[in-house]
């Protein structure tokens, strides 16, 4: 197999990687939607008798998404992270020297 062949498998498993995401956000947005008229229908005032209490109810509710959401983002970041390398494999990363440099790695040193 060659490198092309190889970036090319990569490339397609990304982006169905990414249909899949889509499709959890798509899901995840049904579920908020079911979940505020939920709210809006069965939690009133007279529901709890403290504002706290019931903005704590709310926010239970709405805590899981935010860490699905949470969850996806840095699964994209890391899906990002490789096609940059894809896309520029020459290129090196001005984090990575940046890091190598700390340890006194010089042009030298990147080059071996």
């Amino acid at each position: 197999m060659t490198r092309e062949d190889a970036y090319n498998i990569t490339l397609d498993a990304i982006a169905k990687l990414q249909w899949n995401v889509a499709m959890i956000l798509e899901a995840k947005a049904t579920e908020a939607e079911k979940v505020r008229n939920w709210v809006l229908n069965h939690i009133t005032n007279d529901t709890y008798e403290a504002h706290s209490e019931k903005l704590a109810a709310c926010l239970q509710f709405h805590e899981q998404n935010v860490e699905v959401i949470e969850g996806l983002t840095k699964l994209c970041n890391g899906l990002s992270r490789n096609l940059k390398e894809i896309i520029n494999p020459d290129k090196e990363d001005d984090a990575m020297s940046s890091f190598m440099s700390g340890f006194g790695a010089n042009s030298e040193d990147k080059s071996k």
